[in-house]
């Protein structure tokens, strides 16, 4: 279950990675002429509204997630290595 849990966070976060590249995606397309302005305030509105995976008002992202790993295998493998160092 917990790596069922896991598996949520970082699917989570690669979705929340992968709306920061569409503004580069949308300005990347070409609408015609005389459609730069209106192009720009599309990538405006999808830079501000800051699309992804939230917890508590905090962005969901691979970086995040990586940490968060690598904090709770530091404290798995402390524990660990004090239980067998006592046997």
């Amino acid at each position: 279950i917990e790596f069922g849990a896991l598996r949520v966070f970082v699917v989570a976060a690669a979705v929340t990675d992968k709306c920061l590249r569409v503004p580069a995606l949308i300005n990347s397309l070409s609408f015609g002429i005389g459609a730069e302005r209106d192009r720009q305030h599309l990538v405006e509105y999808i830079v501000h509204s800051a699309a992804g995976f939230y917890i508590c008002d905090v962005r969901i992202t691979l970086g995040m997630v990586t940490k968060f790993i690598y904090v709770w295998s530091v404290i798995l493998f402390s524990f660990a290595g004090r239980e067998l160092t006592t046997q």
